[in-house]
């Protein structure tokens, strides 16, 4: 592992407006350096770099931290690995090394997922995987793509899997759980036999579960999946993400498919930054590793009716998280995998260099089994439309969207403005009743959160805290301050970049202080500023002393003991200014 001391000596070493600059176009002003943030929808500058604090922040979305911290979020990678990044670009050593993580819990789950693999894999090199190997190979997966996508066999009957992994000691119980055998009236069986087995990998690389597609004509299934277990959750995962992620990274473009087949054939043909989801709708998890890669996103969904319903429906869960997206529609085959066979690898690329936008789509699709001759399908395909408008931000979108349809539909343009502005009326009484519902942040935690971001930034707060204040009631703030007090004892000075890589492995107050970091807008820091929060603390907390007294005293059963009590509460009065 790498050392606290190399850490820093990177850190210091990478001048933070260099690194950032390297990824977003930032220009100087003043002191500060300004770009647009790229962790949110931004269309402004609206980050600032600090060279002096080697630190950065967004005044819109709050993203702040140090070098490591921008790295390690845009790159969407851990710690360490930004810890890398940084010392590659600057040129220095990096003597720790980053493992593949392994899974802390569940290990005998994945032991005995690692084993599955291996004996399908075995199978399909066998005897017995001649007839698979060439089923394979007819459809254009060749020996270099059954070893990229680790393809294998299962087979059943003698050679079955539950037999094997039985014999390693591995339980019944498991394996159920896993999905990989089934048991009736007291016999076990393998839950796939006779497929080419497809393996399932989670975002690090795990093998969690299986597809497996029938080879011969079977009358079964032509694909069963693994179910859901401890180690496999769909909607926590999409297909092909650890192989693809630096493809995508490079060309900052990804392209999402409905089938792991799509994604095989797609990657194997050279188009290596493919997605597929896992035969759900997106979730929130999938959603939130879209974000994480900050790349534009393509749908490119099946060419039928499911496929278009498919693409309604995720491009309505993206453009509600406010991602960047766009939709090709493929014509003539049914999915990726038949058009390349069909028509070529290039034929394909010239449809993803030609997108269309989703409302463009939303246009089309809102038109699907409607016939606007009639009036009653006109009126509902407008309303759809406008309905639709005010989940799109952009006002001369909004405009123009509408005009076309005055001039299309011979509508008045008053008219589908004063439609529109009832829709964004029913949106406005939402957002307000939500914001409403917020709760509000305390006088005395926003007061607490500005005594430890101040402490943050500069030596001379930590002493005055000591002296006045010298503890918080919350275990949060109070963690979090005596670290802040160990780090200057320890280091003499207080550095806010550097306070932030020395916390990054500390969970426990880690992710309070970038809390703090991210919402503070404080830009000047002086003493009568501080002492008046340390006052607004210190008020609270004899308040709260005084609150806990009082209870005390009245859930006591000892008189003596209310004594005393009721004489710390009267010397706690006496010291509190503005008691009842």
């Amino acid at each position: 592992m790498i050392t606290d001391e190399e850490i820093e000596k990177v850190r210091k070493s990478a001048n933070i407006v260099d690194i950032i600059s390297s990824y977003i176009p930032l220009t100087q002003k003043g002191k500060n350096y300004f770009g647009v943030c790229p962790f949110h929808e931004d269309h402004s500058p609206s980050m600032s770099v600090s060279e002096e604090k080697q630190i950065y922040k967004c005044f819109s979305c709050g993203a702040a931290g140090n070098v490591f911290t921008f790295v390690s979020d845009y790159e969407n990678v851990k710690f360490l690995e930004a810890v890398k990044i940084v010392a590659d670009k600057c040129g220095i050593p990096f003597h720790g090394v980053i493992k593949k993580e392994k899974p802390k819990n569940y290990t005998k789950e994945y032991e005995a997922m690692n084993l599955v693999l291996k004996f399908y894999q075995n199978n399909l090199n066998s005897k017995e995987g001649v007839l698979a190997k060439e089923y394979l190979l007819k459809r254009n997966l060749g020996e270099d793509v059954i070893k990229e996508f680790e393809l294998g066999l299962s087979l059943g009957g003698n050679l079955s899997l539950n037999q094997l992994l039985l014999n390693k000691g591995f339980s019944k119980e498991l394996l159920l759980q896993l999905g990989l055998i089934n048991q009736n009236n007291g016999y076990i069986n393998d839950v796939f036999q006779r497929r080419v087995m497809f393996p399932i990998h989670d975002l690090e690389g795990n093998v969690v579960g299986f597809t497996g597609r029938i080879y011969e004509d079977s009358g079964q299934a032509k694909y069963i999946n693994s179910k859901e277990s401890n180690i496999f959750k769909k909607g926590q995962i999409l297909f092909n993400y650890h192989r693809a992620t630096k493809e995508i990274k490079r060309k900052k473009e990804v392209i999402l498919v409905e089938g792991n087949m799509d994604a095989i054939r797609m990657y194997a043909s050279g188009i290596k930054n493919v997605l597929a989801l896992m035969g759900t709708s997106l979730t929130k998890e999938q959603v939130s590793i879209l974000k994480g890669l900050r790349a534009n996103i393509i749908l490119m969904f099946d060419n039928d009716s499911a496929g278009e319903t498919a693409t309604y429906q995720n491009g309505t869960i993206l453009e509600e998280a406010g991602l960047d997206f766009k939709v090709v529609r493929l014509s003539g085959e049914k999915d990726p995998d038949e058009y390349i066979i069909k028509h070529g690898v290039k034929a394909l690329e010239e449809n993803i260099r030609s997108p269309i936008t989703f409302l463009d789509f939303k246009l089309k699709y809102f038109r699907k089994d409607r016939d606007l001759s009639k009036v009653d399908d006109l009126a509902n395909y407008i309303k759809e439309i406008i309905k639709d408008l005010r989940n799109i931000p952009d006002e001369l979108t909004r405009e123009l969207t509408l005009k076309k349809i005055s001039e299309d539909y011979q509508i008045s343009l008053d008219l589908l403005k004063n439609e529109l502005g009832k829709e964004k009326v029913k949106k406005n009484e939402g957002v307000v009743q939500k914001k409403l519902e917020k709760v509000r942040i305390s006088k005395y935690d926003r007061a607490c959160q500005n005594i430890i971001y101040f402490m943050m930034n500069d030596g001379k707060f930590i002493s005055e805290f000591e002296s006045e204040l010298g503890y918080f009631h919350e275990k949060k703030y109070r963690n979090l301050a005596n670290e802040i007090i160990y780090y200057y004892k320890e280091k003499q000075h207080m550095d806010i970049s550097a306070f932030i890589s020395f916390i990054s492995t500390k969970d426990y107050i880690y992710d309070d202080a970038m809390e703090i970091i991210r919402k503070n807008q404080i830009s000047t820091f002086d003493m009568k500023a501080f002492d008046e929060f340390i006052s607004v603390a210190k008020k609270e907390m004899v308040q709260q002393e005084i609150r806990d007294l009082k209870e005390q005293i009245a859930n006591s059963m000892d008189a003596n003991e209310e004594i005393e009590l009721a004489q710390k509460l009267l010397n706690l009065k006496k010291g509190c200014v503005g008691n009842e």
